[in-house]
C-alpha cells in the first residue's frame, strides 16, 4: 500500500471516557543510546483482561454496535483522533503476529502538524504486551511503540512507551536538529494526551465488545 493522505474525519459525537493526562504517571528521558523515551503507566483498566487486548489488536478492522448504533471500531477508540488503521499484511496463515504489518493514521489532538501515518511491522503480540516499530513512507524507521500489559484481580495494569530515533552516535550528535524538525518534547506531550485518552477509552468498549464476539469461545 502506498502513502496515502488521509484527512480528518468529523468528530464522533459519542459519550467516551475521556481520561486526563494527570491520571496516569508520564514523562520523557534520554536513553543511555541516545534515543528519547516518552512513556506512560496508566490507570488500571478496569475490566479488561490482557487476552482481550490482544484480541483487539488482532481485530483493529471492522465496526461495533456502540450504544445501540454501529460506528467503525477504530474511530470508537478515540473518536476525535483516529482516521484510518488497516493490515497491510498477515501472517502466512492469515492471522495477526509478528510478522503482519498495520497501516495507522491519525492526527494527535486533530493537529494537522501532529499526522501519525505510517506502515508498522508487529515484532511481538501476546498477553504480556505488544511491540510495533513504525515507519515513514514505509521504509524510514521512526520509531519503536513498546506495550506491557499485566494481569491485576480488577483488570490490566497498562503501560507502554514511545522511543524516537536510532541506536548510534549520528543521532546522538543530530538529535537537537530531528527533534527540532520532527517530534520536539510539544509533539510528545500531544502523544501522551492522546494515548490516555484512547487507553482509557478501552473500559468504555473492549469487555462488552470482547464478550459478543467471542461468546462461542467461552
Amino acid at each position: 500500500m502506498k502513502y496515502v493522505k488521509l484527512g480528518l474525519l468529523p468528530k464522533l459525537e459519542i459519550e467516551w471516557l475521556r481520561k486526563s493526562v494527570d491520571s496516569a504517571e508520564s514523562g520523557r528521558e534520554i536513553l543511555p543510546d541516545g534515543r528519547v523515551k516518552y512513556w506512560i503507566r496508566h490507570e488500571i483498566l478496569e475490566g479488561v483482561s490482557p487476552k482481550m487486548l490482544v484480541w483487539w489488536f488482532q481485530n483493529l478492522e471492522g465496526e461495533i454496535e456502540f450504544k445501540g448504533k454501529v460506528y467503525n471500531r477504530y474511530h470508537v477508540w478515540h473518536p476525535e483522533d483516529h482516521v484510518h488503521v488497516s493490515y497491510e499484511k498477515h501472517r502466512a496463515d492469515g492471522s495477526v503476529g509478528p510478522g503482519a504489518i498495520l497501516r495507522i493514521v491519525e492526527y494527535l489532538g486533530r493537529q494537522k502538524k501532529y499526522i501519525v501515518n505510517v506502515t508498522s511491522p508487529i515484532e511481538k503480540l501476546d498477553e504480556e504486551g505488544f511491540i510495533h516499530c513504525p515507519r515513514l513512507y514505509g521504509l524510514f524507521p521512526l520509531a519503536r511503540m513498546e506495550y506491557r500489559f499485566k494481569e491485576m484481580q480488577n483488570g490490566t495494569l497498562y503501560e507502554n512507551s514511545l522511543i524516537v530515533g536510532w541506536k548510534g552516535i549520528s543521532f546522538r550528535i543530530l538529535r537537537p536538529i530531528f527533534e527540532f524538525l520532527f517530534f520536539d518534547k510539544k509533539h510528545g506531550s500531544a502523544w501522551i494526551k492522546h494515548n490516555i485518552e484512547e487507553v482509557g477509552q478501552f473500559q468504555s468498549f473492549l469487555p462488552d465488545l470482547y464478550r459478543k464476539l467471542n461468546e462461542n469461545l467461552r
